[in-house]
């Protein structure tokens, strides 16, 4: 179900992608390369924002703390 719902998710997103540029540009070639392009580099980006985002838990407390001292 899992890979399922992952496929569906990713042909949604292409889907978006292609529909939003070609409404901008009229152009069926550069919404389609978009819609190659752009799930690509999010998919990069997601991975350094999971990077990201595990240090930040990791240092959570210590976060907290300069948060709540500045404000």
């Amino acid at each position: 179900m899992t890979k399922t719902k992952t496929l569906s998710f990713g042909f949604v997103h292409v889907l978006v992608a292609f529909s939003v540029t070609y409404a901008i540009t009229g152009d069926l070639v550069i919404g389609g390369a978009v819609a190659l392009i752009e799930p690509a580099v999010n998919t990069v980006a997601y991975y350094f924002h999971e990077v990201l985002w595990k240090k930040m838990e990791s240092h959570k407390e210590t976060l907290q703390t300069f948060f709540a001292e500045t404000v």
